[in-house]
């Protein structure tokens, strides 16, 4: 009975520190919560896509070959999924230090600099670490109170910093960061050959 009273009282990270993020299915699925823009994206790709298989997909087959609509499902049915991927998965969000842990870091901050006379700016935080047998600088960021790793940076929309951030993307609706860049590089690249499809089937329909 105990144990499962402390499994209840346990709460991760995301929880506690969830940023500017919304978290569904146990946090397993996350959202920057401007998500207008994202709900245009899918509305256009879906839109499009239903116009194009009403109007001109029943042409094409019965003219030219009752396979392009078929591959035009598989491109569309892709994009989405990438789509969905890409706005579902954390980016590469690197957790907060809890208070107990900001406040240990605070702790060796100081000591490493020592006392800052009134009125001189403090040294900027950084941390060496040895990588490679080569010698790496880290940067402290001030509101997620960590060091974050080499190429990590902090997006202002979703207000976490993101291992190997790339950029925050809205017609996505989440950051590109590492563990999602995959999926946003597959997005747009079937996105690209989806488009020059459809566009030039409509111009084989209309000739």
């Amino acid at each position: 009975m105990s144990t499962v009273m402390v499994a209840k009282k346990l709460r991760r990270k995301w929880e506690n520190l969830p940023g500017k993020n919304t978290f569904c299915c146990d946090g397993r699925v996350m959202m920057a919560r401007q998500k207008g823009v994202f709900f245009l994206t899918l509305f256009l790709i879906v839109g499009t896509c239903a116009l194009f298989f009403a109007f001109e997909c029943p042409y094409l087959a019965v003219n030219l070959s009752p396979a392009i609509p078929a591959v035009g499902a598989v491109l569309f049915l892709f994009v989405v999924a990438m789509l969905f991927r890409t706005s579902f998965s954390d980016p590469g969000v690197l957790p907060r230090a809890l208070p107990e842990e900001a406040t240990f870091i605070e702790m060796e901050i100081e000591a490493a600099n020592g006392n800052v006379p009134p009125g001189q700016r403090a040294p900027p935080r950084i941390r060496n670490v040895q990588i490679n047998n080569q010698i790496v600088k880290l940067k402290y960021c001030y509101t997620c109170k960590i060091f974050r790793p080499p190429r990590a940076s902090h997006c202002s929309v979703c207000d976490n910093c993101v291992e190997r951030f790339d950029h925050h993307c809205p017609w996505v609706g989440n950051c590109v960061g590492k563990r999602n860049y995959r999926y946003f590089y597959l997005f747009t690249f079937s996105l690209s050959l989806l488009t020059i499809f459809i566009f030039a089937f409509d111009i084989v329909q209309r000739w």
